[in-house]
């Protein structure tokens, strides 16, 4: 199942997700679908991941204006960046799908943000995992941690939904989503 999904390495746990003892997504398999009415399309699968990327873009910039070490403020003015490349695709995927005339303004007068990427709240996340703010790679691995339940959530999401341009929306931002974590697997291997 995962290999047919477009991961390259796929390992059998001996023992099943029992035996598992690394990260694995949180919360129940109903996290984050409240954002989802239903059903939805194609059209509001990418105002809603639109929204979930500025809300995680503005807890980036939040928490670096919070942060007392200067290499952690820059972390943070970094992923807040790749935030923004994450809402230009999804951006441009609207524009290509929807309405190529829209423009930023009007596209995002539609965008309401009340959660972060994966479903859940800025509290939420640094109560799950409290990570030491003062450390990269637990700021790198907590990012990683948002990435992971966002890719959870759409694949999630695209399990129940029947419209099949919404369920290739969703599969597409899912791939991003995968991609997003690999590029930050690779930041943390520069720290």
């Amino acid at each position: 199942m995962l290999a047919g999904k477009g991961f390259k390495q796929v390992y059998n746990v001996s023992g099943g997700i029992k035996a598992w003892k690394s990260k694995t997504a949180v919360g129940p398999q109903t996290l984050g679908m409240d954002l989802f009415k239903g059903p939805e399309s194609a059209k509001e699968f990418l105002v809603i991941a639109y929204s979930l990327e500025q809300g995680l873009q503005e807890f980036y910039q939040e928490m670096a204006d919070k942060a007392g070490n200067e290499a952690v403020k820059n972390l943070f003015h970094k992923l807040a960046a790749i935030e923004i490349k994450h809402k230009d695709q999804v951006f441009e995927r609207y524009q290509n799908m929807v309405d190529p005339e829209i423009s930023r303004e009007g596209f995002e007068s539609m965008v309401t943000v009340s959660a972060l990427e994966g479903g859940l709240t800025t509290k939420q996340y640094l109560d799950q995992f409290d990570p030491d703010l003062s450390v990269e790679t637990e700021v790198v691995s907590m990012a990683m941690s948002i990435e992971a339940q966002a890719l959870d959530l759409y694949q999630r999401v695209a399990g129940q939904v029947t419209d099949p341009k919404a369920k290739d929306v969703l599969h597409q931002i899912a791939k991003e989503e995968q991609q997003h974590l690999a590029r930050l697997g690779k930041l943390m291997d520069t720290l």
